[in-house]
């Protein structure tokens, strides 16, 4: 298979070389193979072990889920054909007939009673899907393609939720692991695409899965490479070894822009890049990464102050960052959601630059010869994300807090940051367009047993901002919905839950002939490319 994906990349380039753009030579059937390179690693092939943006990228090219999502993240039919509340705590959906997963097994409801259960025991998930199941207490098989959800009280967000749920085969994962999946074993869903291989951290190979149920992907085989280098996935497209590529440098933006035989799509999205905060160690208490000047312990936690947390948050040049780091591809924020999307706050806005404010913030809480910290970053998940912690060290050090920045690869920072082990850390988080997402999963208190903050690695607790989530998430009045989500969200950010920075701009690159549907939800899949009409 390697060589003939091989040979049919270098017959296309030999093609694309002689003046034919790449859309040309699909249409006359030199090559059926997509050749993409994504900017980050897929950490699992599993679709409920770790929340993760290029995770449920290559899940939704493998399963499938009841309710999907279109380019602006709006909810459409996916395995369910339709759903409906039928009382207060019941929901009814309408599964599609005549689906079959890759190993040719029927989807029926039981497939869906037995995902719903696995997704809280997936052994040592580092962001787990359980948030998800935790509203559903019983699941009622009407017919094999009728099943109803009873929650224990109203639950609105139900439809939602299952966006973020990808369906298994009840008889074939009923005791698959999450090795199974990687070695491509358990890698068997009702999607667009069967994976052939799959080699951890550098590639995975699909074929097209002719039997599905939805739209025709245009290419048979899809070459799906991690290349984080910048540089390098940028080279390759350029030299026709790729076709597309996702997280274009924004340092190639203008040089891609002015290629003929390139091409762009782009949309602003729904990733908000943020700092985390130690909220863990309390204020007697050392946090790991923070000392006095002379390197001794402090003996207290200066995050535990709001106006510490405050003076860092003014100290960041957000306009400057957006403009000069991220060259244009960002717009600044202080929340998660961008204006336009359910439950954005109006009157919450990117802070201001205020650097001399910072360092009387810093003296009122008892710093005026302010700290020692280390800010923590993935150096190979974010677009710019080293160069932003260098520039937030930079502006923090300005204003007398002495920042040291370590970056490190996401797989070694990701799991310490899960552990809470960092004073400061950069980080991202690609939010479906409803406040109640980025609450329940990044400010809501850690809680097992409710699926609550999953990825709360800074461990925030406030119990206001959770009691009006939980009046939230049972509220089926949607203004009055939102209105709450508007305020548990203004609380956090009045008490600088998270510092945030900026929303990112998506962008993709492709050679010529080939169009993409960008997503605000930033997913990177071949079923989203198609050659361009002619």
């Amino acid at each position: 298979m390697r060589n003939s994906i091989r040979g049919a990349a270098v017959a296309a380039v030999s093609l694309m070389a002689a003046g034919l753009p790449v859309g040309q030579v699909l249409a006359q059937g030199q090559t059926q193979t997509l050749n993409m390179g994504v900017g980050s690693p897929v950490t699992s092939l599993d679709p409920h072990y770790h929340q993760l943006s290029p995770n449920n990228a290559v899940s939704d090219m493998i399963f499938d889920k009841l309710v999907n999502t279109d380019a602006a993240a709006r909810n459409i039919p996916g395995l369910a054909e339709s759903w409906r509340a039928v009382g207060p705590t019941t929901w009814e959906f309408k599964l599609r007939p005549n689906v079959r997963f890759h190993n040719g097994n029927a989807f029926t409801a039981e497939d869906v009673v037995f995902t719903i259960q696995r997704l809280p025991n997936v052994p040592n998930s580092p962001s787990s899907y359980a948030a998800y199941a935790r509203p559903i207490v019983r699941m009622e098989v009407v017919d094999p393609l009728t099943l109803r959800f009873h929650t224990a009280e109203p639950y609105p967000l139900l439809p939602l939720d299952m966006t973020n749920v990808r369906i298994l085969d009840a008889e074939t994962h009923a005791n698959a692991t999450t090795e199974d999946f990687n070695a491509g074993r358990a890698a068997i869903g009702t999607g667009p695409w069967r994976v052939v291989a799959h080699r951890s951290g550098d590639r995975i190979e699909f074929e097209r899965n002719d039997a599905y149920w939805g739209d025709r992907p245009a290419f048979a085989r899809v070459n799906y490479r991690m290349i984080t280098n910048d540089a390098t996935r940028t080279a390759s497209l350029l030299s026709g070894d790729l076709d597309f590529i996702d997280q274009v440098p924004t340092s190639d933006l203008a040089r891609l822009r002015r290629d003929q035989n390139m091409a762009l799509s782009e949309t602003v999205g729904l990733r908000l890049v943020f700092l985390g905060l130690d909220h863990l160690r309390q204020a007697n208490e050392n946090s790991p990464f923070i000392t006095d000047n002379d390197g001794r312990p402090l003996g207290r936690n200066p995050l535990q102050d709001v106006r510490v947390r405050r003076a860092l948050s003014i100290a960041i040049d957000r306009k400057a960052i957006a403009e000069r780091v991220m060259e244009g591809a960002a717009t600044p924020s202080g929340q998660f959601l961008p204006p336009g999307t359910f439950s954005h706050v109006p009157d919450v806005a990117a802070p201001e630059y205020d650097p001399d404010q910072a360092r009387r913030l810093l003296a009122e809480a008892g710093y005026p010869n302010g700290f020692r910290i280390t800010l923590n970053s993935p150096n190979d998940r974010y677009i710019n994300d080293s160069r932003i912690a260098q520039a937030v060290g930079q502006m923090w050090t300005r204003i007398g807090v002495r920042t040291a920045v370590e970056a490190q690869t996401w797989a070694t920072f990701v799991g310490r940051a899960g552990r809470a082990e960092y004073s400061a850390h950069l980080i991202g988080w690609g939010s479906n367009p409803d406040g109640s997402h980025p609450l329940r999963n990044i400010l809501a208190t850690v809680s097992r047993e409710r699926g609550w903050g999953a990825s709360n690695r800074g461990r925030y607790s406030n119990a206001e901002v959770d009691g009006i989530l939980t009046q939230a998430l049972v509220e089926l009045d949607e203004s009055k919905r939102e209105q709450m989500l508007i305020r548990a969200q203004r609380i956090a950010a009045e008490q600088v839950a998270v510092i945030p920075l900026h929303i990112q701009t998506n962008i993709w690159a492709m050679r010529r002939g080939l169009t993409h549907s960008p997503r605000v939800d930033e997913l990177t899949r071949a079923q989203d490319v198609r050659p361009a009409a002619r």
